[in-house]
């Protein structure tokens, strides 16, 4: 008897549509032009399919519509900022909340309360604000993430697990008071978006604990993060993502969220902590950077947002359809031999760029040249992830050369149809057939801090 596998649909109905425009390619030539080659300036509405972040971008549900209708705009003591409180208190578990007006507000506030100039902070590989608020306070990053992350051809479950000897070299070098804290990030998203095991989430929590240091969890995608400690860790297949969620959150001593990515809202982030020492200063530095401690630049409707969308976020068949999504993009690009980052992670697919332009030198901007070659091709929006967003060595002044050179297609939740997936796929595979006419890119602005957001660049000639 033969089966046959059944196709899969997205676990909602669609209620409200934006209608898209389709460019011709001297408009979209006219708008990269204009943008410096970068897709972060471009206007959206150049944009037909937009993959450059799931930042923001989601569509929220009907329930999170209707919360918004219950907003408390009391500039003290907000209806749903207790609301959001509770709700982080039941699925991540932590004491103290200090809402921020988004992810990288909690990563200032959190820098500013643990690091002091001449610290060291390790990390599973950095992320470009989190490693910026870092660096402002005074502190040094160091990678610590295992050799396989940096490899976009292995097929290592956890690329996103911490190398416990890299991190002890470490303390044994600077000293244990001179690590404030070790920054765990679930997914890492400069990885390909690769999970941190259990496991090893927490052999670092003991080993930590033992020396006095913090663990603080980037959880920004920790519920995508949770989804794929349930298929490949074994002892977890049956638990839910709600319980696996809250051990992740256990190992550790607290956390920074974007609300933006997990919980399916436009704006909203927090710090959440354990310690009421550090929850106290971070309370009175919120009202320093965000606004008062029980709203932190939000409305009390965004709030409210983000409170169900913490619920909703760890439903089954919501985070099996979001992941399913980037899985069958992934696979059909794999199918058509486009070199992408595997095993495919869970927000978006990262095209090799240093395998998919190899004629171009790492100097001439392959990921960058890759994204906007993809926008001239079908209006199509990525984003660079390589030696731009690196950024540049703060003692020598030359670029960071990493080893992982992407552009990374990120879906928006419950934004975009399987249609819109094949669309998609079908551009990657045209551009790529026609990749060694593709030229690279110089730079010829370049801003202070986070340059990848601001640069500008030209083509290169010959």
């Amino acid at each position: 008897m033969t089966t046959t596998k059944r196709s899969w649909a997205e676990p909602y109905k669609i209620k409200m549509v934006e209608p898209l425009r389709v460019t011709t390619r001297e408009e979209r030539e006219r708008a990269l032009r204009e943008a410096g080659w970068n897709t972060f300036l471009l206007r959206s509405e150049d944009v037909y399919i937009d993959l450059l972040t799931d930042s923001g971008t989601n569509a929220m549900s009907d329930r999170q519509w209707a919360g918004l209708m219950l907003g408390d705009e009391a500039y003290a003591g907000s209806a749903n900022f207790y609301r959001l409180e509770a709700a982080v208190r039941k699925f991540y578990g932590y004491k103290y909340l200090v809402p921020t007006h988004q992810g990288r507000g909690a990563e200032n506030i959190l820098s500013q309360c643990l690091i002091k100039p001449g610290d060291y902070v390790p990390g599973n590989m950095y992320f470009t604000t989190t490693r910026a608020h870092q660096e402002l306070a005074g502190a040094t990053f160091v990678d610590v993430i295992i050799d396989e992350a940096h490899d976009p051809t292995s097929e290592h479950p956890f690329k996103g697990n911490v190398d416990l000897e890299k991190l002890d070299a470490l303390v044994k070098r600077v000293g244990a008071q001179k690590v404030p804290y070790v920054s765990v990030a679930a997914t890492v998203n400069m990885a390909g978006g690769q999970p941190i095991s259990m496991k090893n989430l927490r052999e670092v929590s003991e080993y930590c604990r033992a020396k006095g240091i913090k663990v603080i969890l980037d959880a920004t995608r920790a519920v995508e993060n949770a989804w794929f400690v349930k298929r490949r860790e074994k002892g977890y297949e049956h638990k839910s993502v709600a319980e696996i969620l809250r051990e992740t959150c256990s190992y550790t001593d607290g956390a920074t969220m974007s609300g933006k990515k997990d919980l399916l809202v436009n704006i909203g982030g927090f710090l959440a902590l354990n310690d009421e020492k550090t929850f106290e200063e971070a309370r009175n530095l919120v009202v320093v950077y965000e606004g008062l401690h029980t709203y932190g630049g939000l409305a009390g409707r965004d709030m409210e947002a983000m409170a169900r969308g913490i619920e909703e976020a760890v439903e089954e068949a919501h985070i099996r359809a979001r992941i399913g999504q980037v899985e069958y993009v992934g696979q059909r690009l794999l199918e058509a031999g486009v070199p992408i980052v595997v095993p495919i992670g869970g927000h978006a697919v990262f095209l090799d760029a240093t395998r998919f332009l190899p004629h171009l030198p790492q100097v001439a901007f392959p990921a960058q040249t890759l994204a906007g070659e993809l926008y001239l091709e079908s209006g199509i929006r990525a984003m660079e992830r390589g030696i731009v967003s690196a950024g540049r060595n703060r003692e020598t002044g030359d670029h960071n050369y990493p080893k992982l050179e992407l552009v990374r297609l990120t879906f928006p939740r419950r934004v975009y149809t399987q249609a819109h997936c094949d669309v998609t796929v079908e551009s990657v595979v045209e551009l790529y057939e026609r990749r060694r006419s593709i030229k690279g890119l110089r730079m010829v602005y370049e801003p202070k801090y986070l340059r990848f957001f601001q640069a500008r660049f030209d083509r290169l000639e010959g």
